[in-house]
């Protein structure tokens, strides 16, 4: 599995976030409203920290096994493909027996700034985040402090306990839309 790099920044004043991605000189490559199924692993050998997603991002669809072991910035592993079509591959996911636990509606507006990844994520019910991901975590880091911030105000929590933080069970929600 691939070990993803990858820290959110909670709370950003977006327009600020803005300003300074285009001061360093930061490529903007999408901004996308995404889609996603996701699929509980409980019956299965994965641990409840293992989810399978299905995921439109507008451009491509992807297939991937998700694995978190930690909260620490490389605490999640994945294994990621793309598939061909959003309907078909739930419904293929379906017949193998597993049920979507959840509909999940977010928008990103993606840069890209020296090979690292930077995403303005926004979802209904909470404030919107930074992710910064890349190859490693020295790079990530660089990046965090490039953007103005320290390694003391990122978090490696995935999007549940995001929801968490703000008071909401993101599993109490069959769908998240805007």
């Amino acid at each position: 599995m691939k070990t993803e790099f990858e820290v959110k920044i909670l709370e950003i004043d977006v327009p600020a976030i803005v300003r300074k991605l285009d001061s360093l000189g930061a490529k903007k490559i999408a901004e996308r409203c995404m889609r996603r199924f996701v699929y509980d692993l409980e019956k299965t050998e994965f641990s409840c920290k293992s989810w399978i997603r299905l995921r439109d991002d507008g451009e491509k669809t992807t297939l991937t096994l998700k694995e978190i072991s930690s909260d620490a910035i490389d605490g999640t592993k994945e294994i990621e493909f793309v598939v061909g079509d959003f309907g078909l591959a739930d419904h293929f996911l379906q017949k193998l027996g597993f049920s979507p636990t959840a509909y999940q509606e977010n928008r990103r507006v993606q840069y890209l700034l020296d090979g690292v990844e930077i995403d303005i994520d926004s979802w209904p019910k909470i404030p919107a985040y930074l992710e910064v991901e890349a190859e490693s975590a020295e790079l990530v880091e660089k990046t965090v402090k490039l953007l103005g911030f320290e390694m003391s105000d990122v978090t490696s929590i995935g999007v549940g306990d995001v929801f968490k933080k703000y008071g909401f069970n993101i599993h109490d929600f069959k769908e998240l839309k805007f």
